[in-house]
């Protein structure tokens, strides 16, 4: 089995040469955070200013994702997959040199529009590539490559902005960039009936416009949304109009073009509707999650960048010995229920991180992730097979760049989520704990009267004494009010994962003999 119809290339060879740009895009879609006050400094840019560079690669990326099936179809897989590692390693040393913040975020832009093409190509060429009954180890070695950017790119870009410079973050992608771009020339062909696809295509040039600014637009909302206090911006209420009206003029424009540039009419497909909406909930549990995690030990416990990025990596470790085991079990069990038990392993993670308070060890943060890492290494895996197993091979690239557009807009939609009602519900539970400090309740005078008199002993006067001592008791409650806010969150994100269980009865279980026919 091989991606052309005359080559006969070795299937690891091929997942190897895939997996590398896509790797490399992965780790750059995280590598830059922890850059972000270095590249303040020495481009001397604003705290608002300097987030256009993580929020300019995702709009991009979000635009080109669902097009990367007609654009593979137009220009050729091979050639586009090229064309893209080409762009995005050149777009690296333009990042790197840029000399000011307007050119650094023009060549993210470029950056993330190249990278937004090769994962669902990567996926497409494997799914292709592998016989029908190995397709869910093959998603499990590419699900391996995908775990492994969120946890080195934090921590690798930690590492060279610290010892080198964060310019090098960009530089990385270089030599990586050329050995993948060497192995694509000689490992990657494209099947014939993409050929034959490529000559009939009408360029659908309404259908690019609208998604460029239906998908733009929805992510500028959602990146800028709590920052700008939502629909009480005119900036927000604008972009959210543009989005809308470009949403519906895109669904009847390309319901109704000969060549669409997204196959709209694979929604028909009910197996692969329900699997693109549970994959969006996935992603928005995934990153709503492992933002939360984080700012929580961050702000309310004191953490370090360092010690956070300690208790998240155990879970990334636990995906990653997890998913071939998954895999494996693919190959002989039902995806869904695989699927079933990972939502409730997920559903439980959350739960056991909604009864954390400030008196909790490293060890209690690091378990829930852990198990949190098992669920999502038994959703991921089975979830692709099972959602793309019903595609016709044509329509591949199609799919996977729908699916994965769809985790990466539920995993924005996750952030914006949280991050609104981690402020607006520790607003509400501070104003629920204030009336408990009574001044008149014994308790509070003795502990009052101890961390009054503690001032004064170290040499602070009265006044001092008595603002300092309320300071702190205000300090105690924000606090105990985050904590609150964190742990409803925490099981509001566990309802969503068990909400969608349901959805798996929607579900297709194909048996091997189907999958064959789909394929050809």
């Amino acid at each position: 089995m091989t991606t052309s119809d005359d080559k006969n290339i070795n299937k690891w060879l091929i997942t190897v040469t895939v997996m590398l740009p896509a790797i490399m895009e992965i780790i750059d879609t995280s590598v830059a955070n922890v850059a972000l006050p270095h590249m303040q400094g020495s481009l001397n840019a604003g705290t608002d200013e300097v987030t256009w560079v993580l929020t300019s690669y995702l709009v991009s990326n979000a635009v080109v994702l669902p097009m990367t099936g007609w654009l593979a179809r137009v220009f050729g897989r091979k050639r586009f997959q090229m064309t893209c590692i080409v762009l995005f390693t050149l777009a690296s040393l333009l990042c790197g040199a840029a000399p000011n913040l307007e050119l650094l975020i023009l060549f993210r832009i470029i950056q993330g529009a190249a990278g937004g093409a090769l994962i669902p190509i990567s996926q497409a060429i494997m799914m292709e590539t592998f016989p029908p009954h190995q397709r869910g180890m093959a998603m499990a070695i590419f699900g391996v490559g995908a775990m492994f950017g969120p946890i080195v790119g934090p921590a690798l870009g930690g590492w060279i902005t610290d010892n080198l410079n964060w310019r090098w973050i960009f530089y990385i992608n270089l030599p990586i960039g050329i050995i993948a771009l060497v192995m694509n020339l000689f490992f990657i062909f494209d099947p014939a009936y993409l050929k034959r696809m490529g000559a009939a295509l009408k360029i659908d040039y309404w259908g690019l416009f609208l998604l460029t600014t239906s998908m733009g637009s929805l992510q500028v909302i959602l990146d800028k949304g709590q920052q700008e206090d939502w629909f009480n911006s005119p900036f927000i209420i604008i972009f959210s109009l543009i989005c809308v009206v470009s949403l519906v003029a895109l669904i009847w424009v390309e319901l109704t073009h000969e060549h669409p540039i997204i196959n709209l009419r694979l929604f028909k497909n009910v197996s692969f509707s329900a699997g693109n909406f549970i994959m969006f909930i996935v992603g928005f549990c995934l990153y709503s999650s492992i933002t939360l995690i984080p700012l929580f030990l961050q702000t309310l416990m004191g953490y370090s960048a360092t010690d956070a990025g300690m208790v998240l990596a155990p879970g990334g470790i636990a995906t990653l010995i997890t998913m071939p085991i998954v895999g494996a079990m693919l190959q002989k069990r039902d995806g869904r229920k695989i699927v079933f038990a990972g939502l409730l392993i997920g559903a439980v993670s959350m739960f056991i991180m909604q009864r954390l308070s400030l008196e909790a060890s490293y060890a209690d943060f690091v378990w829930p992730r852990i198990v949190l890492g098992v669920g999502l290494a038994m959703i991921f895996v089975p979830l692709t097979t099972v959602t793309l197993a019903t595609i016709p091979r044509q329509e591949m690239g199609n799919a996977t760049g729908m699916f994965n557009l769809l985790r990466n807009l539920g995993g924005s939609v996750g952030i914006a989520v949280a991050a609104t009602l981690l402020g607006r519900l520790s607003q509400a539970y501070q104003t629920s704990l204030v009336p408990h400090i009574n001044p008149y309740s014994t308790i509070w005078q003795t502990r009052y009267q101890g961390l009054k008199q503690a001032l004064i002993a170290k040499g602070s006067t009265a006044a001092q004494a008595d603002q300092a001592t309320l300071a702190m008791f205000y300090g105690m409650v924000r606090r105990q009010a985050g904590v609150l806010a964190f742990n409803h969150v925490f099981w509001i994100v566990g309802i969503a994962f068990l909400s969608i269980i349901p959805l798996l009865l929607l579900l297709k279980r194909t048996s091997h003999a189907e999958e064959v026919s789909l394929g050809h």
